[in-house]
């Protein structure tokens, strides 16, 4: 395609020449707003365009903005594979959009590559920013300009040839706006050597109105001879893809094709009007001098000839043109009504088109001349038609307004039956014009001496009497209906009032005897006195309940009293409810009855959570002085580890005698075991009196045990390390002071750091991972040492050390295996090397030892022991049945597998 020709030779041209021609060529602050302006639909923006889409997240998220497509999952790490396999997942997006991408990689864009990653940005905007743009089969950078020249050709100083210094007056970015959103610029005020100013209210109005963001910069454009042209096609095709599109294009045609066809049927239309006119005009002016002729004729019998013609006329000439005229003016209002509803303005015919009654006065001349001796024939039949009427409308009207139908109706039918009254009384009000007619009527044929005059006088004096009485019985019906529809409607306001005042009371009476009946669970003593409170409280509010119940049985005893005294018949119940005094009274009952059985349930809870209070408080008292107690032994057993008050025989004598006042301590915890189980078994579940709970106590208890028996433990074990390994009590006291010293947190153990520097503290040389461990060293020895090593030890001698007091790995060092470390290193003990000497003596001074003389030397058991772990001798001096001493020797120090 031609976007993926004009990308490979932006991508030779990249790769061609030095980063700087690029950067001229390209504007990076046009194509960071570009990026921009589709990544904040997406929340996100960039800063900077060579760094921001390293990583590869941002670029795949433009590209799934701009694309409205998912792209693969993006890695989250923050390793450079993660980056380039981000990238790369871009660059195949792009690549399967029909783009090729040269030379470009995703490492050059994790590197930050300006010219690669500008190029990039570059193919994505001619692929997805103008690609797509087609105005009349071109396409891309074609199809935009030409676009662009369609859209500003109206506006003068404007001539758009190119993508570059066509657009340095900034018109043209101001003429695009005008052209679709007028009201934005005022184009008319600006001026062709006034570019900047142009420019800038064109970017301004761009980004406020039209969510353009503002691409390019107004004094770059006006200070370089010739703009960069890929910087105003990326920011133009941001204006074609805000105004233009194909669904406005396939609008705007079909709107002209609908007007055109609208108008082509109303000229249509015309043309058949003017035709018909003129056909119709012509047969008009043929028949007008005839029907001016005004001529009188002398006789009678001439003048009945004459409307024997005009007859003749009227039958046989004039209706095929009166049809014609019908025609004409239905399709004369059928044209108006299309102009009107499509907008176009009213039709006028040519002049004299428009068709005259000139026959109207030939008509009325020849009536006139016979009118004279028909006209009381006329008047007679006038009075008889009229009179007729008024009888044939009167019929049945007395009986109606004499009906007592009020008397039965509802609120509903009273106000129906007076709105047919009404309308009644209207109707009566329009007869009156006929009977003044008749009246009228009667009266002329009188003065003309009318032959019937007497039966026209009795007809009409009848008419007027039984207008009179009519008009007397509608005034005494409406007086009737409208005291009734008083009575009904003081009724109805009445029924709405109980139903207003009955509701709401219905519900409380409802809600209360719900809350009557709703068990409580409380677990203190203020939780049913809140409950008591409150149901005192309710209790308080009955007496003013009761006076509401009887106001509103009142309302219902006013109904009754007002139907009673006016017998008023009423149908049916309540329009507005279907409460009645009877469901209220039942239920007012109802709550008087619940209301003492509530106090007793509320007496009854509050004795019970008395007496939860007491077992709560007698837990309390012993558990505030047990938990305590165990803190105190526990804080004292401590104390009697760390101090060395006596011998250890001493320590463990007393220490013994403590354990023994522990367990007599016993039957008080047993107590407080039966304590909380009858607190268990009244379901108390909480104690406001204490901290302490039977589960606290019981952990402390047993770890007050636990403490003492292991204190006594450790005082054991270091009498049979000191009478085993030979150290005076003077050493122990040595090594505990310093143990105590450097366990700073009392916790009876050493941390690494502790371990390391109180070993320093006595003397151990270790720095240099010395295989010398002879004991205490001397003041110069020990600051030598510290002086040479900085005050460090070695690391891994001191590793060794604490794979032998921490073999767990725990990170702590306990005071017995301090104290079986320092026996270790400061008695006087066998060690391999001797043991191996040893050996050697056996075996003659050899390498290698033979069964025969570890049975002839050692006792019988000692002997099988070692002949069963040897293992054979391989060295090159050995014979059949030679046992290797020396690995043994090692093994049994624990410095290799036995």
């Amino acid at each position: 395609s031609g976007v993926c020709d004009a990308a490979r030779s932006s991508y030779q041209l990249l790769l061609g020449g030095p980063a700087h021609i690029w950067l001229q060529m390209f504007s990076i602050s046009t194509f960071t707003a570009w990026c921009n302006s589709h990544l904040r639909k997406a929340g996100t923006q960039i800063e900077n365009i060579e760094e921001d889409f390293r990583d590869g997240l941002k670029l795949m998220l433009l590209l799934e903005v701009i694309s409205g497509e998912r792209l693969a999952k993006p890695e989250r790490g923050k390793m450079r594979v993660h980056k380039i396999s981000n990238v790369n997942k871009a660059l195949d997006f792009i690549a399967s959009k029909g783009v090729k991408l040269v030379s470009i990689g995703a490492e050059e864009i994790v590197d930050g590559n300006a010219k690669m990653t500008l190029g990039m940005i570059w193919t994505i905007i001619l692929r997805f920013a103008i690609q797509d743009i087609s105005v009349e089969e071109t396409s891309a950078k074609e199809g935009l300009l030409l676009w662009c020249q369609r859209k500003t050709a109206p506006y003068k100083n404007v001539n758009i040839q190119n993508f570059h210094i066509s657009w340095k007056d900034g018109l043209g970015f101001c003429a695009l706006i005008h052209r679709h959103r007028p009201e934005l610029i005022d184009y008319g005020k600006l001026r062709k050597d006034d570019p900047m100013t142009n420019l800038n209210t064109a970017f301004d109005v761009a980004e406020k109105y039209l969510d353009i963001p503002k691409m390019l910069d107004a004094e770059d454009i006006v200070g370089t001879a010739r703009p960069d042209e890929k910087a105003i096609m990326t920011y133009v095709s941001s204006f074609y893809h805000a105004f233009s599109g194909a669904q406005k294009a396939e609008t705007a045609a079909n709107r002209i094709c609908k007007v055109l066809a609208v108008n082509q049927e109303n000229e249509q239309l015309m043309e058949d009007y003017e035709k018909l006119a003129s056909d119709l005009l012509e047969w008009i002016r043929r028949t007008i001098p005839w029907l001016e002729n005004r001529m009188p004729e002398n006789t009678m019998q001439a003048m009945q000839q004459k409307l024997e013609d005009f007859r003749d006329y009227r039958r046989l000439h004039k209706p095929p043109k009166v049809q014609e005229k019908c025609q004409l003016e239905i399709n004369f209002n059928t044209l108006q009504t299309k102009l009107r509803l499509s907008n176009r303005p009213a039709f006028m015919p040519s002049e004299g088109k428009m068709v005259s009654g000139a026959e109207k006065g030939y008509e009325e001349w020849l009536l006139n001349e016979i009118r004279r001796l028909e006209r009381l024939d006329h008047l007679a039949e006038k009075f008889r038609q009229k009179a007729a009427i008024h009888e044939a409308w009167t019929e049945g009207k007395e009986e109606m307004l004499q009906k007592r139908d009020y008397e039965t109706a509802s609120l509903s039918e009273i106000k129906a039956l007076l709105k047919k009254h009404e309308a009644f009384e209207s109707d009566l009000a329009a007869h009156q014009d006929r009977v003044e007619q008749i009246a009228a009527i009667a009266q002329e044929l009188n003065e003309l001496d009318y032959y019937d005059s007497p039966s026209v006088n009795a007809r009409c004096q009848r008419i007027c009497d039984q207008w009179d009485a009519l008009g007397a019985l509608t005034q005494k019906r409406s007086e009737a209906l409208q005291r009734t529809e008083k009575l009904l409607e003081t009724i109805d306001q009445l029924y709405l009032e109980f139903a207003k005042r009955a509701a709401p009371f219905n519900n409380w009476m409802e809600g209360a005897m719900e809350d009557l009946q709703d068990t409580f669970i409380v677990h203190t003593i203020e939780e049913i006195q809140g409950l008591s409170t409150a149901h005192e409280q309710f209790k308080a509010t009955l007496p003013e309940a009761d006076k509401e119940r009887q106001a509103i049985l009142g309302i219902h005893n006013e109904i009754a009293k007002i139907v009673q005294t006016y017998h008023v018949n009423m149908a049916g119940t309540n329009p507005y409810t279907t409460i009645n005094p009877q469901e209220i009274n039942a239920k007012w009952d109802k709550v008087r009855q619940l209301v003492p059985q509530r106090d007793q349930a509320l007496i009854e809870e509050h004795a019970r959570q008395q007496n939860n209070e007491r077992l709560r408080r007698q837990f309390a008292n012993q558990a505030n002085v047990i938990g305590p107690w165990i803190q105190t032994k526990m804080e004292e057993i401590g104390r009697i580890s760390i101090e060395m008050h006596g011998t250890l025989e001493d320590q463990l004598t007393h220490l013994r005698q403590y354990e023994k006042s522990i367990v007599n301590y016993k039957p008080k915890i047993d107590q407080l075991e039966g304590d909380h189980q009858l607190i268990q078994e009244a379901l108390i579940f909480d104690n406001k009196h204490t901290n302490y709970t039977m589960e606290h106590i019981r952990v402390g208890w047993e770890q007050l045990l636990t403490t003492i028996a292991r204190t006594i433990n450790e005082i054991e074990n270091q009498i049979l390390t000191r009478d085993a390994k030979g150290i005076s009590q003077e050493q122990l006291n040595e090594f505990r002071a310093s143990f105590n010293h450097f366990d700073r947190d009392h916790s009876g153990t050493l941390g690494a750091e502790e371990f390391k520097a109180c070993l320093i503290s006595l003397g151990f040389d270790i720095a240099n991972d010395a295989q010398k461990r002879t004991g205490i060293m001397d003041a110069e020895d020990f600051k030598t040492c510290l002086i040479s090593m900085g005050y460090n030890l070695g690391e891994n001698e001191f590793s060794r050390i604490m794979s032998i007091v921490d073999p767990n790995r725990m990170g702590i060092v306990t005071f017995q295996a301090f104290i079986d470390f320092m026996s270790r290193e400061t008695a006087d003990t066998d060690t391999a090397d001797q043991v191996m000497a040893s050996f050697k003596v056996l075996a003659g001074d050899k390498n290698y030892i033979l069964a025969d003389e570890l049975r002839r030397e050692l006792p019988p058991d000692q002997a099988e022991y070692c002949i069963a772990r040897m293992a054979p001798y391989t060295g090159p001096d050995g014979v059949p049945g030679a046992l290797d001493y020396m690995s043994f020797s090692t093994a049994l120090y624990g410095e290799s597998d036995l």
